[in-house]
Order: C-alpha cells, then sequence, then structure tokens
C-alpha cells in the first residue's frame, strides 16, 4: 500500500481509539412495585420452541431496536477506481476502531438496495450511480434473525456531506480496491461482512474493469 495512504489510515484509527470505557449504573423502571431492566436499542428475547418430535428446547434470540436487525453492506467503487472504505469506534473490540466497508441496518418495508444507497449517502456522502446484490446471509443464526445483503456500488460519486446520527464518529477512507484487498492481509479490516463482500465482489470488479474505468450504464 502506498505509505501517503497508510499514514492517512492509521491517523484515523488513532484519532478514534477509546481512552477509557465505564460502565453505566443500570437503569430500572417500576411495573408496580417490581423493578424492571429498562430495555435498550439491544435487547433479549426468551423462547420456548417445540420441535417436531416433540422436544422442547429453551433458546434466545437478540433484537436491535425491536427488530431482527437486517442489514446491508454496501462496497463502494468510484468513478475513477477506487473504492470507499470507513473507520470508526468499535468500542468493545480488541483494538477499539475497526476499518470496515459502509454498512447499516434496513429499516421497516424498506428494501436492501434502498437501504445500501441511503447508508452509503449517510456514511460518506457519495452517492451511486448503480447499485447490484453480490450475496446475502444470516448473521448469527444461532441467536439472531439479522440477514444481511452484500452490495457492490458503481459510479459513486461525492455529491452530499456526511448525515450521522448523533452518536455516529465516522472517518471515510478512499484507496485502491487492491489496496482494501491488501488491507485484509495486513489485518486492518477484520469484521467477517467486509471480509466476505470483498471476496464476493473480486471477480465482478475484474469483469466489468471497473478499477480502470466506469462508464455510466455499462
Amino acid at each position: 500500500m502506498r505509505k501517503e495512504k497508510l499514514e492517512e489510515l492509521r491517523n484515523y484509527i488513532e484519532e478514534l481509539q477509546i481512552i477509557t470505557k465505564e460502565r453505566k449504573k443500570e437503569e430500572f423502571i417500576y411495573q408496580g412495585t417490581e423493578p424492571i431492566q429498562r430495555k435498550g436499542f439491544i435487547n433479549v428475547e426468551s423462547y420456548n420452541c417445540k420441535l417436531q418430535n416433540g422436544i422442547i428446547i429453551p433458546r434466545e434470540k437478540i433484537v436491535k431496536g425491536g427488530k431482527d436487525g437486517n442489514a446491508a453492506i454496501i462496497l463502494p467503487i468510484t468513478n475513477e477506481g477506487n473504492t470507499l472504505l470507513v473507520i470508526q469506534p468499535r468500542v468493545f473490540t480488541k483494538e477499539t476502531v475497526c476499518v470496515e466497508l459502509p454498512a447499516g441496518y434496513i429499516e421497516e418495508n424498506e428494501d436492501p438496495i434502498t437501504a445500501g444507497k441511503r447508508e452509503l449517502v449517510e456514511e460518506t456522502g457519495y452517492v451511486p450511480d448503480q447499485i447490484q446484490l453480490l450475496a446475502s446471509f444470516y448473521q448469527d443464526q444461532g441467536c439472531s434473525a439479522a440477514y444481511n445483503y452484500s452490495m457492490l456500488a458503481l459510479g459513486c460519486q461525492k455529491i452530499k456531506n456526511q448525515n450521522l446520527d448523533q452518536d455516529e464518529i465516522i472517518r471515510y477512507f478512499e484507496c485502491s480496491f487492491e489496496e482494501a484487498l491488501e488491507l485484509v492481509n495486513r489485518g486492518y479490516i477484520t469484521d467477517l461482512q467486509s471480509q466476505f463482500t470483498l471476496e464476493k465482489a473480486k471477480k465482478i470488479v475484474k469483469k466489468t474493469k471497473c478499477l480502470t474505468h466506469y462508464k455510466k450504464g455499462e
């Protein structure tokens, strides 16, 4: 990877690293006189599941914002043939910061492609000319119904500013597609969904020659 790009990435990572973490006191609401723990964005639902053979097994399900937590993962390719990555705090990882592809949750009644376009614009300000679905997969089927969609976004242009939630801190990083693959090997891109999407896109990126040029409608 180019020395100046690697230095830029390291500066973003250093900027967003967590210095301290302090656990909040548990908050409770009351139902009558009984304290009930206040729910947050991520909650757990408990079930007893009866199988066809009559056996009942207990299982717990992770719910995000009252939903399954389906998500879109986007690999953006700019008109110049470069790739866009995002750097953001992931406070419970070993590094506390992760380098990833843009991604986000799919809203209720929203199709994955629309969600992918929305998340890409919100996180980077880049708008794609077209998006195609690469693959779909369960994220953690043992305790979640979340279903993810990997997609390739072509002809991306910087048109808007980032539009982040109040508690989101995201830096975006532009590099070549080959450099993005190199960052996987160097241990900078560590999440499976980004690695999977990059791998799925390899043949398509080379076939369409979008590394060297992209023509609208090609």
